[in-house]
């Protein structure tokens, strides 16, 4: 287990990295931009919006 660790440790520290980040923009309330956005993009890709 330990080998495994220290095989894959940038790939560890790049995954936290990325919960942490995505737990800051949940913090700042960055959801509901988000969400619009991408039903923006999916209603110009329809066609509808």
């Amino acid at each position: 287990m330990r080998r495994l660790i220290r095989n894959y440790r940038g790939g560890l520290c790049l995954a936290a990295l990325g919960l942490v980040m995505m737990g800051y923009g949940i913090f700042r309330g960055e959801v509901p931009v988000v969400l619009e956005k991408a039903i923006n993009i999916c209603m110009e890709c329809i066609g509808i919006g």
